[in-house]
């Protein structure tokens, strides 16, 4: 069992004060200002990239991809893609254990991850890579709100260049799931040159064009954590059918605090058959 590493940090460690915060963030005014409608439309979108600050702070961002996942039918696999901000465990590393956090437990799907570290030669199988890892323990609630239960497969990204990225997106462009980039955009920077900056790299994600992306990244020294997940991500959704990429809100930490000068970017991104 792989338990909440920050339950209680970044997001509320009871299950009745989750529900509250994240049905808080939908309804937020830099939200989708509605609650999500659960439907069971045709599923046109294949990939999306998601925040993982807090909820107090990322929260109102993430729900605009959450609001916009509920109406469309559920995948048959959610794989959740994160940089591994603690340096521990492998490279790149699959997890088998069930996830817990307050408002359930979600399974792995072991036969991909067990195809992934068997035959994707830059995949391992590494829980010590998970343990204290949150990109991946912050979407698990909101997907757990949207789609209730559900099988899903968190990798986690502690190299993150453009050749592994392709090579990464190879493997897991598997039929009907849900690829899932956990990152946040530039860090502590003020407010304007951090749009700036960010809007240069995601003109080329709305673009599809993973390499530009990771370039512009390099060449604006652009402090997205998770640069090589999102990479990783628009790659496979392109695979799996995504021609057009949708930016569905930017935001930052100053938009919540009212601190303008050090700020954390936020960009709900979504990729589209």
């Amino acid at each position: 069992m792989r338990n909440p590493s920050v339950a209680g940090q970044f997001y509320p460690s009871q299950e009745d004060g989750l529900r509250e915060q994240i049905e808080g963030c939908f309804l937020h005014a830099l939200g989708p200002v509605e609650l999500p409608v659960r439907e069971n439309r045709e599923r046109d979108i294949v990939g999306a990239v998601v925040p993982h600050a807090g909820y107090m702070y990322s929260g109102p961002e993430a729900a605009h991809v959450y609001h916009a996942l509920a109406r469309q039918r559920k995948p048959a696999v959610v794989i959740a893609l994160g940089p591994n901000h603690t340096g521990m465990g492998s490279a790149i590393a699959v997890s088998k254990e069930t996830w817990k956090t307050p408002l359930g437990e979600t399974k792995v799907d072991e036969k991909i991850a067990d195809t992934l570290w068997k035959k994707c030669g830059i995949v391992d199988l590494d829980e010590d890579s998970h343990r204290y890892e949150h990109s991946i323990e912050v979407q698990l609630p909101l997907l757990q709100y949207i789609y209730g239960d559900f099988k899903f497969v968190p990798i986690s990204l502690g190299i993150q260049d453009l050749k592994t990225s392709l090579e990464l997106a190879e493997c897991i462009a598997i039929k009907d799931s849900l690829i899932l980039a956990s990152s946040d955009f530039t860090h502590y920077e003020p407010k304007s040159e951090a749009s700036r900056k960010d809007n240069e790299a995601i003109k080329h994600l709305l673009a599809m064009d993973e390499k530009k992306f990771i370039q512009t990244i390099y060449d604006l020294d652009i402090s997205a954590c998770g640069y090589g997940p999102i990479a990783a991500c628009l790659a496979a959704s392109k695979k799996l059918g995504a021609t057009k990429g949708e930016l569905l809100k930017y935001g930052s930490s100053g938009d919540i605090t009212g601190d303008n000068s050090r700020v954390v970017a936020y960009a709900a991104i979504v990729f589209r058959r």
